[in-house]
């Protein structure tokens, strides 16, 4: 079976482990606790008719006190970049975690999801900031952990991609 390690990135309570809980078990839990280190989950997809066991990597949250420990990026073959779309801050963030990235472990594949549709009356990301990073290559997911919305989208995107580096299907994009 083909593993492949996948870093879950984004800022402080953008809703990493409430995307991996909804796409690991289905469940979500109004009740948030931070994330300290690193945790991993596992799930076998399906792509191409080949199973594929992620192994993905809830990392901690990037904010003004606390930076991603590059050593935690080492061995990923993708990654997951989210942001809170009521909060625009983590927009930014998002962006220096992908240049961190790139510099630890090079040009590897990558999907970004602005978490919390839910919400979308009190996002702060507006259509303009989403067709920047559209225009940069950024394939980007609109998800509620919430509701479901867009998980299995997001992860079932990135796994394809990791197959097929060379050439990302069409639905993410």
């Amino acid at each position: 079976m083909i593993q492949k390690k996948i870093c879950m990135l984004g800022g402080f309570a953008v809703g990493k482990t409430s995307l991996v809980r909804r796409f690991v078990t289905n469940v979500f839990s109004e009740h948030y606790q931070t994330t300290i280190g690193v945790t991993v989950e596992k799930k076998t997809v399906m792509v191409d008719q080949q199973d594929v066991m992620l192994m993905l990597w809830d990392l901690y949250g990037e904010d003004e006190f606390q930076h991603i420990r590059e050593s935690y990026l080492r061995g990923s073959s993708g990654y997951i970049l989210v942001m809170d779309g009521t909060r625009k801050a983590t927009l930014d963030t998002a962006r220096l975690l992908q240049q961190t990235v790139v510099r630890t472990v090079g040009p590897i594949p990558f999907v970004s999801i602005i978490n919390k549709s839910d919400l979308q009356s009190e996002w702060e990301i507006d259509q303009p900031a989403i067709e920047q990073l559209r225009e940069q290559g950024w394939p980007v997911f609109f998800g509620s952990a919430k509701l479901g919305q867009g998980v299995e989208e997001l992860f079932g995107c990135l796994a394809t991609m990791l197959l097929s580096p060379a050439s990302p299907p069409r639905t993410c994009l």
